[in-house]
């Protein structure tokens, strides 16, 4: 056991808190995954557990196996990614359309397998890597706004809007993070505001012209956005029957709840394993179970604060800030579709919610924090030059030699 102790670096309380989300995700999964048993018809509550469980480990392999490589390297590499991201959410987007002509616009399957991969989260954390990349190269420099449109705005523009057709809702996280982020990297704000209007603008914009000509758009995930947003209020739409449920199963959970795997909305309520899962530990655990999982994620923020601020590179400040707050930001949202603050998004629970992009995208994200919080008592100096100065691909050659 101390073996295993000594190869574990960087922060302890993250570890904890993560093993913590995990552990106690597999009993909500386990009563949850009753709906795809018995409504949906699709396999059996305790594969849905054992897959979930294998799922998991391989999340720990990929935080274990990142947070053991030098941060340093996911600056170059997030050159090297952003291309290769540009492709994959190409192919998701105009890939050859099954029966499920939805979910495909936003999966791809990996072939010889029966696994299916949703490019925007690796996209999410591949930019979010490359801003960070790029105010350190940049952070002895004025910026002037038309020295940034192609380096900083252009990869921003082109990832967010390959995203937004098919999955609003990422892409709107994302906007939001990728303001936060050019705000900690020292940006002018007059720019950033800028920027913001006119990312409103431009969705606004969008909006207006799927309302005017529905036929063009009639075979995408736009429609269905703009619908989640009109009938956020109506009663009798479908949308709102899921936030009424999901209400419901807070509500008739009390303080402490109905117990484990004795949830009633859970038969009732789409998506229960994934996008509705608080409700259904609001409902099994109470309120007492809500504000147990709601400050775990609140004790996750203040360790990723806490480790941003205590490392000494740019780089690495803003790398634990732009893939580490939106896990934290993606639950907070999740929490507030079920308790009917928020129209339906479909974001997931982090570490909690059934699916394995989810699970490993948030790992690789965590393995990332976890190995600048490792990098204590480095020169860093040295690694602030290196980022600076190395070419990606001498990066990749490093890392794989």
């Amino acid at each position: 056991m101390n073996n295993i102790f000594q190869h574990i670096k960087g922060d302890r309380t993250i570890w904890a808190i993560v093993a913590i989300l995990a552990i106690f995700s597999f009993l909500p999964v386990y009563s949850a995954s009753t709906n795809l048993v018995y409504v949906v018809s699709n396999g059996t509550t305790t594969g849905h557990l054992i897959k979930h469980a294998v799922l998991l480990l391989l999340g720990f392999f990929i935080i274990y196996a990142t947070h053991r490589i030098p941060y340093r390297y996911f600056s170059g590499l997030s050159v090297i990614m952003v291309p290769i991201v540009l492709l994959l959410l190409l192919y998701t987007l105009f890939q050859p359309r099954s029966a499920d002509a939805i979910m495909a616009a936003r999966w791809i399957s990996v072939p010889f397998t029966s696994f299916k991969f949703q490019t925007s989260t690796l996209s999410g954390v591949v930019l979010m890597i490359y801003i960070a990349r790029y105010f350190a190269k940049n952070k002895d420099k004025k910026i002037a706004f038309k020295e940034s449109v192609v380096p900083l705005w252009l990869p921003v523009i082109l990832i967010l809007g390959l995203i937004f057709p098919a999955n609003f809702s990422t892409a709107a996280l994302l906007f939001s993070m990728v303001i936060m982020l050019t705000f900690f990297g020292n940006y002018p704000i007059k720019y950033i505001i800028g920027i913001g209007l006119a990312g409103v603008f431009a969705i606004g914009l969008f909006v207006i012209t799927v309302k005017a000509f529905p036929d063009t758009f009639k075979n995408s995930r736009v429609q269905t956005w703009i619908n989640r947003v009109d009938n956020y209020s109506d009663k009798d739409s479908k949308v709102n029957y899921q936030s009424h449920k999901a209400q419901v199963a807070i509500y008739s959970g009390g303080v402490a709840g109905k117990g484990p795997g004795k949830s009633v909305q859970k038969n009732f309520l789409p998506q229960s394993s994934s996008d509705f899962i608080y409700a259904i530990i609001a409902e099994e655990y109470g309120i007492i179970g809500a504000i147990f999982l709601l400050t775990m994620y609140l004790l996750l923020l203040f360790r990723i604060v806490i480790v941003a601020t205590k490392t000494e590179t740019i780089f690495g400040t803003l790398a634990v800030l732009g893939v580490g707050i939106p896990i934290v930001f993606q639950a907070f949202v999740n929490m507030a579709v079920a308790v009917g603050l928020f129209p339906v998004t479909g974001q997931p629970l982090p570490l909690i919610s059934a699916g394995g992009t989810s699970i490993w995208m948030t790992s690789f994200a965590i393995g990332i924090v976890l190995s600048v919080s490792a990098a204590k008592g480095e020169d860093n100096s040295k690694i602030e030059d290196k980022i600076e100065s190395e070419n990606p691909l001498d990066v990749l050659h490093e890392a794989i030699g």
